[in-house]
């Protein structure tokens, strides 16, 4: 079975999906990272959304995995754990470029149906319940308040990576991506029509967690 939680940056996706996926155990999928290690590669290799063909060459060389450990989920690219590495605000602006790609979308949601073929899982994103997985069996679409989203997001920035970013830059950027997200012309971001729509600006994580967990529950 698959459940989707789809929305934009801040809203608490990735806290919220990984605290479902140990509640019911399903495995989970972080698709936000895939894009950025993607994004990460491409920089690393001087390539950008633009170059399609050197784009399509280099990725037959990406291979994207997730492990766990005692810290958590790591992000391996190749051989190398990125975990932190794609976690900057600047890597996060790259990934969204490269999500605008039609070319790179078809890739990577190729990837990602590969991933959870015959499986349980949590699919987090910002498409996951619109266009990877339309007959998802549940599908959820968070939001909330962009002040929050970026004082959220801030807080994230200096818990994971040490970075001390003022929220008024990250408000900037957050609705900057917000554009590029939801008026790109492949897969742009919204509500799949069958979602159940949660405001999370005044829910902690643990309420919104209760919340998809009765919706689950009681169907």
């Amino acid at each position: 079975m698959i459940i989707t939680i789809d929305g934009p940056a801040g809203v608490g996706k990735g806290t919220i999906a990984k605290a479902i996926s140990k509640s019911f155990g399903f495995k989970y999928l972080d698709s936000g990272a895939m894009y950025r290690a993607l994004a990460l590669f491409a920089d690393l290799n001087g390539v950008t959304e633009k170059d399609l063909s050197k784009l399509k060459k280099i990725l037959i060389d990406l291979h994207i995995r997730f492990i766990d450990n005692e810290d958590g989920e790591r992000v391996l690219l190749n051989t190398d754990d990125v975990t932190e590495d794609i976690r900057t605000n600047e890597i996060s602006t790259l990934a969204s470029k490269f999500a605008a790609n039609d070319f790179v979308r078809t890739i990577l949601r190729e990837m990602q149906r590969r991933l959870v073929k015959n499986k349980d899982y949590i699919a987090e994103g910002r498409d996951m319940g619109t266009y990877v997985f339309p007959d998802a069996k549940y599908k959820f679409y968070l939001d909330a308040d962009l002040k929050i989203r970026a004082k959220r997001r801030a807080s994230q920035l200096k818990e994971m990576l040490g970075i001390n970013m003022n929220e008024e830059r990250v408000s900037r950027e957050i609705k900057d991506r917000d554009k590029l997200d939801m008026t790109r012309e492949s897969c742009p971001l919204h509500p799949a029509d069958d979602a159940v729509i949660i405001d999370t600006s005044d829910m902690t994580i643990n309420e919104v967690v209760l919340k998809i967990e009765s919706v689950i529950n009681d169907a």
